[in-house]
């Protein structure tokens, strides 16, 4: 929290030149590009998305956030007696944040709301949730992305969407049966063959109606959710489960948590490592076809992946913008010198950018229920928006904490934890290779997904003379296929000519022009702040 009137008249000297503290995020009124977005692509929502910014970014979340991160989650995994709970022990502040985002709506307004531009109104929460504190934010994107991977078994999902959908927070560890509302969580890496999910070797045994699980998961996020889901080999293959916290009959399942993982960032989150004793579970989807099950699951989970970093980037540009605007050096504030201004209108387009395609590929969520042109497009555009704006978070919050200086790298800062977090979204649900990967098998198993996407990119033409020579240039180039060995050249690619075409045809022309000049163009050093002399770098500073 903000100290009341703090002395200012010391005895040795008298402070001033110091911005003022932040009591509260602007997540919404602050936010012109966001709010830009949400008039296009959702405006029943606008109402709801502002009252979730005002609980979000109002201090005392703020101050939540900050507790949640300084008192972490800790492993217990017995009782007092002796008895095995394998539970974990959360800050207060942890669970008013899960309450906040929960109730707000974050899991269950795409599959609730009623209205149109649910999942663009879920990304939106995304963004704002992760300026503010994103480790709570993880069991939320899991319980919102587990409804399509559940509808693949009927029965199993009429068991559990209510309340998973209730938008109610119910911490309590006790059966879902006796709960207001859960989460669910995910569990699918193992030691020896991380993102190769066939290397698994989790085995399933038949029991009655259900299965019982015996193996190990080396990471399993957010391991207090109310249930699973998981992988493990049964005779027909590799097949997806859901395992519950407790089993029918209302005892413990065999999930023991062996550790928690001490991680760089994310720190509020809790995640663990699990090892499944007889652990009883539910088939989901086909017998052999656990992938394409959970696949489902990992392709909502990446919405949130690609959101993630324009929220990150948002934030750690807002402080830098904070402190530019109230620090004066050499004789005039920082904000109006023109060296400053050109590096915060350069990493101010990364955050539009990011935020444009986020956006954009959250419509096409929307729109993919009835029109198989937008389902095409989002299985590859979210794929694209996952991976470059994750390129760009953590070289855009390192220089924004070079903007506040010393300051910004001590812990009273915020620009510590965002550097913490920056790295995580480019290798949580896929590091960069097994995207670009991806992106290659979903061109090949689908190509009308390609085209999608090179629809998409038309609609810009015309607009820049730079834009439409990149465009053709890659068409031409990659038209009879892509080796692996350039597939993040052309990821990469796809991705800046996806931005720079949602830039020009919906952002104000001074950005799209910048952002076409400087990414695909060639006019751009290095490092941040060597825009083109012609830009107007203190028009677009003034939009953070």
């Amino acid at each position: 929290m903000v100290p009341y009137r703090p002395r200012t008249e010391l005895e040795t000297h008298n402070v001033f030149n110091q911005p003022e503290p932040r009591a509260e995020l602007p997540l919404w009124a602050g936010d012109a590009p966001l709010r830009a977005e949400i008039a296009h692509a959702a405006a029943p929502q606008q109402a709801r998305l502002a009252a979730f910014a005002d609980k979000i970014g109002s201090a005392e979340a703020l101050e939540d956030g900050r507790l949640a991160n300084r008192f972490l989650p800790e492993l217990a995994t017995f009782d007092r007696a002796g008895r095995r709970i394998d539970e974990v022990n959360f800050h207060p502040a942890y669970h008013a944040m899960m309450a906040r985002g929960i109730e707000g709506g974050y899991s269950a307004l795409p599959w609730t709301s009623g209205e149109p531009g649910g999942h663009v109104a879920h990304a939106a929460m995304v963004y704002m949730l992760t300026q503010v504190e994103p480790g709570v934010c993880c069991p939320m994107t899991m319980t919102y992305a587990a409804i399509p991977a559940l509808r693949t078994s009927p029965e199993i999902a009429a068991r559990w969407e209510g309340k998973m959908l209730a938008a109610r927070y119910d911490p309590a560890s006790r059966p879902a049966s006796d709960k207001a509302g859960v989460t669910i969580g995910m569990a699918m890496t193992e030691k020896q063959g991380g993102s190769d999910l066939r290397a698994n070797t989790t085995r399933a045994e038949p029991d009655g109606d259900g299965f019982r699980l015996f193996g190990h998961k080396w990471f399993c996020s957010a391991p207090m959710c109310d249930a699973f889901l998981t992988l493990a080999q049964t005779p027909e293959g590799l097949t997806c489960f859901l395992v519950p916290r407790w089993t029918p009959d209302g005892e413990r399942n065999g999930i023991q948590l062996v550790r928690l993982k001490d991680k760089l960032g994310n720190r509020a989150n809790a995640s663990a490592e699990i090892e499944y004793h007889g652990a009883w579970a539910e088939r989901l989807g086909e017998p052999g076809r656990g992938v394409a099950t959970i696949v489902e699951m990992v392709h909502h989970t990446r919405l949130d992946a690609a959101l993630a970093p324009a929220g990150l980037m948002r934030r750690a540009l807002s402080e830098a913008a904070w402190w530019a605007r109230g620090r004066s050096a050499f004789g005039k504030k920082l904000i109006g010198q023109p060296l400053m201004q050109g590096v915060l209108a350069d990493l101010a387009l990364d955050w539009m950018g990011s935020l444009a395609i986020g956006m954009r590929v959250a419509a096409a969520f929307d729109a993919s229920a009835t029109d198989p042109g937008e389902r095409a497009f989002a299985r590859l555009s979210v794929a694209l928006a996952k991976y470059w704006s994750n390129k760009r978070c953590a070289p855009v919050v390192v220089e924004a904490m070079e903007v506040l200086g010393g300051g910004g790298f001590v812990e009273e800062s915020p620009m510590p934890w965002l550097y913490r977090e920056a790295p995580l979204n480019a290798i949580w649900e896929g590091s960069g290779n097994v995207i670009c990967l991806d992106v290659l098998r979903t061109i090949e198993k689908a190509p009308q997904a390609l085209e999608a996407l090179y629809a998409e990119l038309r609609k810009a033409q015309g607009v820049s003379r730079a834009y439409d020579m990149t465009l053709v240039a890659a068409m031409d180039r990659y038209a009879a296929g892509v080796a692996e060995a350039e597939a993040r050249r052309f990821v990469e690619m796809l991705a800046l000519l996806l931005q720079a075409g949602l830039l020009l045809r919906h952002g104000e022309a001074t950005v799209g022009e910048a952002f076409v000049a400087s990414r695909l163009g060639g006019d751009w050093g290095v490092t941040a702040g060597t825009l083109s002399s012609g830009v107007d770098a203190g028009r677009i500073a003034g939009m953070i």
